[in-house]
């Protein structure tokens, strides 16, 4: 239940409330070639975020299925999370941006095929299959592989690029407190793959 307190306490922020007044401004002035770049990177965050928020659903179930309540609820707050980043990504492409048109475009062949077809299967043969090895395939794809490796380390050279400019403090604002929420979700992928193995 610790990493369920923890998300009480920390995850709580309202994408909606994030100031993106200054965001707006720093858009306007900057290159065709930077704007470019910010938002095939973006795009990415928002798609990959998508991609885990649709996908756990089978995770939940499962560890309900093996009566682990205290799991299941905090994996109900993890959900909530990821359905939040979701939210905040589209709120700065939409607003900022203005992408509001499709934007597959931007999503590599290598991107696509681990977001819509290894994490969606990985996940959903939870659906059929509860067994320790198909957990451990669906926890290393989601929270070791897209969470631990591309996300964490995407989020992070991106909020270190934004430090150092000292533009889209909003943006800047928002990955730094879904960082925090996704550092518990790879947390509770440790733990659960501990519970599993050992």
């Amino acid at each position: 239940m610790r990493l369920f307190q923890k998300a009480k306490r920390l995850g709580t922020w309202d994408p909606q409330a994030l100031d993106l007044s200054k965001d707006a401004a720093d858009w306007a002035g900057f290159s065709e070639v930077e704007r470019d770049f910010l938002l095939r990177t973006l795009v990415l965050f928002q798609a990959g975020e998508e991609g885990v928020t649709s996908d756990l659903l089978p995770l939940i179930m499962a560890v309900a299925a093996e009566g682990r309540l205290e799991e299941e609820i905090y994996l109900t707050s993890f959900l909530w999370e990821e359905a939040k980043h979701v939210e905040f990504f589209r709120r700065w492409l939409d607003e900022i941006a203005l992408a509001t048109g499709d934007l597959a475009h931007y999503l590599t062949p290598s991107y696509s095929h681990l977001f819509l077809v290894e994490l969606p299967a990985s996940l959903q043969a939870l659906q059929r299959d509860h067994s320790v090895e198909a957990q451990i395939r669906a926890s290393v794809t989601y929270n070791m592989i897209i969470e631990g490796v591309l996300a964490e380390t995407g989020y992070h050279g991106f909020r270190q690029s934004l430090e150092a400019t000292g533009k889209l403090p909003g943006l800047l604002d928002g990955i730094r407190l879904l960082s925090r929420d996704e550092s518990r979700h790879i947390r509770y992928g440790v733990f659960l793959l501990d519970r599993l193995i050992n």
